[in-house]
This record gives structure tokens, sequence and C-alpha cells, in this order.
């Protein structure tokens, strides 16, 4: 059985001082887990001795464990889909389809001890040789002090749940002059630009009609402390659950996310490129959800705008709904048509259907690294947005994934779901501008999918005469992954981004989690993304792209302007600053719940993100008992030998500091 890296139980050896922290000796523990480093099992047991568990540290597995890991449930989202006990019962609760296989839900249990990823195995290392030094018996011996101990620093201010926490916080903003708030809504901005620009001061007449392309730009994870991460219980918790997902801002999301949507920003900068664009009679709205993770936030809320006229789409324009879910571990080139039975029975959304299966279907006809695949009528739609749209209105919609029935995706909202994940390999001994600029093989196939997508939503939107034309470029899809996935600080994401954005850009992949402060890393980045492949290049200066209202010419109603710091001059010495002009903008990816201030909502995503101060963690030697108390003893002893010195001192003081005589009178 493959092994796994050492775990370190903290035992609660002894109270140490510093207020809401714990401290442990480190222990080996010997691994014995094939599918991660804290499977469920273990992870139980370690529960039901929470009063001597004081604390985790856990490495990461390298390579990843290879019977996969998830610690999401079998039914992601469950309860905030389409399918329930009134609509489509056989198929709530994913009971025909258990979707991700291999979830054992651990992101979704309570642990009253902190758990500490550790990240930099040089660190690690250091860890590891404390404890070889210190820590291990020789001969079956006990070990010999000092040993070596860990201090781990994790105070969640949040409690219970997001009813009491967001209760709590709303009666100290209401009252307090300087509120103490214990929680707040996850919450970011969807990304959204259309075809053909349209007016956002208004919403669109019921006969213009929209098609959508849709996808996630987000994934799961939890708080970052210098080399650790760490998960704590209330961290990230709902109405009825206390805490979900483990280690923030580690969400690499390859499969789960990344995949789909650079393949749809691949498809957008090629279906802009169409000559006739401009007058096809059906509009195309792209769409990039944030939050969907955490039951829907993103699509739940733009649901919710256009069924209040806060949306200048709303859901009567909406003629079909085209979404990628995971599109890059695909066998034998297969794509699947994922469609709504429950919808279907309404005989015109039925045909709107099969119309829409048929133009995929002769769209993928001339791609050679795609083919289309349509699964039986019966089968339910897998976890996606479309489904957050028909619980609000009948529309003809299909999910396009790698999958016909569970994930193909191993390592589903897993730390380990990676480039690697997906097959995202360089060449050994490339500097990365080569690695930039390297087509991958998972590349060339996700530009053969793009390039579907592009086409069909072409023809979805009226086009006939162009569509052979639409051809995804792997160049832009292997740096998008590359970006994503890899090195985010490359040039060509420095070239797209304003000046200021540029310290959003790390040396490692972006991170997906929605968080709470927003916009995110990976939110600028999509959107200035897609601004740059769809939009145009236009001559303003500075000061007017930043203002166009003083350009006659120019409307911000219909388009966004960024002044972007654009590519390196012929010398590579300075870059050549512009302006580009898009239809790609933001939209509020918050639950409604928090708008309703209904926090116990069933109908709404109710996540929240705790508030904490301090998290960080250190190893020291801890000595022996015995030498404690001779320390204590000697200590003491000191201690009474200098209040006697101090009394006897004290008591003998008008001998031992005799003042000098006051001299006498002198006369001259």
């Amino acid at each position: 059985m493959a092994l796994t890296p050492l775990m370190w139980f903290c035992w609660r050896a002894r109270s140490l001082p510093g207020g809401r922290m714990s401290g442990c000796l480190i222990t080996s523990l010997p691994s014995f887990m094939a599918l991660s480093p804290y499977s469920r099992n273990l992870m139980q047991k370690l529960k039901g001795r929470t009063s001597r568990i004081a604390g985790l540290a856990v490495s990461l597995a390298k390579p990843s464990p290879a019977s996969g890991f998830s610690p999401s449930v079998q039914c992601p989202n469950d309860g905030f889909g389409v399918y329930s006990n009134s609509y489509g019962p056989e198929f709530a609760h994913c009971r025909e389809i258990a979707w991700n296989s291999l979830g054992d839900g651990l992101a979704y249990e309570d642990f009253s001890f902190p758990i500490f990823l550790l990240e930099d195995e040089n660190e690690t290392n250091v860890i590891k040789q404390c404890y070889r030094d210190h820590n291990l018996s020789q001969n079956g011996s006990a070990p010999a002090f000092p040993l070596c101990a860990m201090q781990l620093f994790s105070h969640m201010h949040a409690v219970i749940s997001t009813v009491t926490c967001m209760r709590r916080s709303f009666i100290q903003s209401s009252f307090s002059i300087n509120p103490e708030i214990v929680c707040d809504p996850l919450s970011d901005y969807n990304v959204w630009s259309m075809l053909k620009p349209v007016n956002t001061s208004e919403t669109l007449e019921p006969d213009d009609k929209v098609v959508v392309a849709a996808t996630r730009e987000g994934d799961w994870g939890l708080p970052r402390i210098s080399i650790f991460k760490v998960y704590l219980p209330c961290l990230v918790c709902r109405a009825q659950l206390d805490s979900r997902s483990f280690f923030w801002n580690v969400a690499p999301g390859a499969e789960s996310a990344v995949a789909s949507f650079v393949t749809q920003l691949a498809a957008a900068e090629a279906l802009q490129k169409a000559p006739d664009v401009t007058t096809l009679p059906r509009n195309v709205m792209f769409v990039f959800f944030q939050g969907e993770t955490f039951d829907y936030i993103g699509s739940s809320r733009m649901v919710y705008d256009m069924e209040n006229g806060k949306f200048p789409v709303q859901l009567e324009n909406i003629d079909s709904f085209v979404e990628l879910g995971q599109v890059a571990l695909r066998n034998s080139l297969e794509l699947w048509m994922h469609t709504d039975p429950m919808s279907q029975k309404n005989e015109t959304v039925q045909n709107q259907v099969e119309e829409l299966l048929t133009i995929l279907e002769k769209s993928g006809a001339d791609v050679p690294t795609v083919v289309l695949r349509r699964l039986s009528r019966s089968q339910p739609l897998p976890p996606s947005s479309l489904q957050r749209f028909l619980r609000a209105r009948n529309i003809s919609g299909v999910v396009l994934a790698d999958h016909s029935a569970v994930f193909h995706n191993h390592y589903y909202q897993s730390i380990y779901d990676t480039a690697e994940n997906i097959n995202v390999t360089y060449p050994e001994g490339q500097s990365p501008e080569e690695d930039l600029n390297f087509v991958t093989d998972t590349a060339k196939a996700l530009a053969g999918v793009a390039t579907v997508l592009g086409r069909a939503l072409y023809q979805l939107a009226g086009g006939t005469n162009f569509s052979h034309t639409i051809q995804a470029d792997p160049q832009t899809v292997t740096r998008l992954l590359y970006g994503f996935l890899v090195r985010a600080n490359n040039s060509w994401f420095q070239s797209i981004l304003r000046p200021d954005l540029r310290s959003y850009l790390g040396d490692g992949p972006l991170q997906h989690y929605i968080a709470v402060s927003s916009p995110t890393n990976t939110t600028y980045v999509v959107q200035y993304a897609l601004a740059n492949l769809t939009g145009k290049v236009i001559d303003l200066t500075r000061e007017q792209c930043q203002d166009p209202s003083k350009v006659p010419t120019e409307n911000k109603d219909l388009y966004e302007y960024a002044w972007v710091q654009g590519p390196l001059n012929s010398n590579e010495t300075d870059r050549l600053p512009r302006c580009v002009r898009s239809t790609a903008r933001l939209a509020r990816a918050l639950s409604p719940a928090f708008e309703l201030k209904q926090w116990g909502s069933t109908e709404y995503s109710t996540w929240t993100e705790s508030r904490w101060k301090d998290i960080r963690a250190r190893i020291f030697l801890i000595a022996s008992k015995e030498l404690e108390f001779i320390t204590l003893m000697v200590g003491f002893g000191v201690l009474v030998f200098s209040l006697v010195v101090t009394y006897c001192i004290n008591a003998k003081a008008d001998v031992l500091f005799i003042a000098p005589r006051e001299p006498g009178s002198v006369s001259y």
C-alpha cells in the first residue's frame, strides 16, 4: 500500500501561555492512508479524541495520491440546484448518479482543533529533522528530553453558524461606533461581456434574444499563514453547517474551474473575429460565474438581479444556454452533452433542446479533436449553473463535460487538482518565457473544444456564412493555462493588466477561492483577459481612457475602458501602454440571502467566512518536568535570597550608606 508523508499529532501535553493557541509534542504517525494525507477514517478517530488532540500538521503527498482524493461531498451543491422533492424527485439528492463518487465529505466536518498544511518543503524538513533529533525513541525506550514541540496560534471569531455570527455582526454594526465584525459573507464579482454592446443603464426589450455561454471561474480553498495554511472550525460556515473546505487560497482548480473558463475565453476570442458578428440576429453573452462551489453564489445572484430588473439582460431574453463543465479529462476525444429531462417534458423546450444539440454536433463535425456524444434524455444534469436558471424559467440548455456520468476528476475540489492533473507539463530546461509560449497537448485539446463552442454560438446567434472560419488559437489557450496554473507573473499577463494591478501577479499559480475581499486576483485577470481578447485598442490618451465621458465619440454605458500596460517595445526595455475598449464588465456575486437578510435561507447560499487575527505556528524545544521543577526551585531560591539580601541591606542602610557631613561655614 502506498505510504504518504508523516503527519504529526499535537497532543495536549500541558497548557501553554498566549491565549487561544494549541501546544503539542510532535509525535509520528505511521502513514497508512493511500487516498490522502488525512483520510476520513483517521480524521474521525482524531475527532473522537479532542480532549487530547490540540492540532494537526500535514505535509503534502508528492506525487498526488494515485487513487484520488476529494474532500467534497458526493452530491455537490445538494439542495440548491433545480432538482427537489417537488421537481424531479427521482433526481434529487443525486439519487441516480453520485457525481463525485470519490467525495468523502471531509470538508463538511467540524473539527475543534486546527489543521495546518505545511507547503514549504524546506521548512517542513526542518520540523521533521527536529522530530528525528529529539522525539525518536532509541531501542524502544522513551525519548529523552528536550523534546520538539509545536505551538499553533489559531483564533477564529465566528461561532456556531451563519445565522448567529451575522446577527452578532449586525447588532455590532447597528449600535457600536467601532463594531467588531465576526464574519463576512463570501462574495466577489461575476465577469460578463456581450458580443455586441448593450446599454447597461437600461434593460433589453423582450424581443431581443441572447445566447448565454457560461462557466465558473472560482474554486474553493481557506487562512494563509507564511509557510502554513490552516483549516479551523467556523472559518467558512453557513446555516446548519459549521465549516467547509480546508486550506484557504490553496485552490488550484485546474480541472474543476480553470480548464473550462480558459476554453470559454478562447471561444470568445475566436467568435469575436467572425466578420459578421455585428449583424447577427441574436446577441451572445459570455458569463464567468464566481462562487459556484458554495451553492451557486454567482448564478443565483445573476438570476435574482434578472428577475428584479437589476441586470440589462432579463430571463425572457435568454434564447438558449450553453455551459462548459469539466472538459480537460476527455476519454477518446468524447465531449458529452448533458440536458435536463424535466424541462423537456414541455414540447417547445424539447424541440429547442433538440435543435441546440444538432447545432453542437454540426459544429464539431469538422473538428478532429472533439467527438460530441448525446446522453439518455432521462439522465439528470450534473451540478451546474444552468440548474439555477432552470429553477426560475424553462429554457433550452446544455452542459458540455468530459464525463458521461461520474466525474473523471479524481481530485475534485482538492489541493491536488493542479496543472499535473490535466497533463499540463513542459520540457525540462526551458525558460519561463519559453514555457509560456509552449503549446501543450492539453492546450491543443481545449482549443478544439473552444472551436466547437465558438462555432455553435455563432450558429445559435443566427450566423450562417462564416462558421468554418471560427478557429480557437492554441497559443491563447496555452498562455492562459500557464498563467493560471503555473506562473501568473509572466510577460503576457503583465501586458493585459492595468499598472496598479501588477502586484496581483505572483510567481506561482493564481488561486481561485472566492474570498470576502473582492474582486479577487482571478476575477481581475479573467476580466482583463476577456477585454484584451475580445476588445479593441483605441487611440485615446491615458486621461481620456480613464474618463471617456470627455470624448464625444465614446459611450461608457456601452463599453468599458481600460488603460493597460501593453507589450514590450522592440528593445524590450519599456512597455507600450494602450487603451482597450470592450464589453467585459463585473456584476456583484453576493448571495441574495444577505441582501434580504435571510441568513438562514434554504433558497440561497448562506456561506460566510470567519474573521481572524494572528494565525501562525512555531516550533521549539520543551524541557522535562524534572528540569522544569529544578529551574522553578532555583528561580524560587534566587527570589528568596534576593528578598533576604534586600531586607538586610535596607535594615543596615544607615550604616552602609552614611550621608556625607555638610561642610561648616568658612570665613575669610
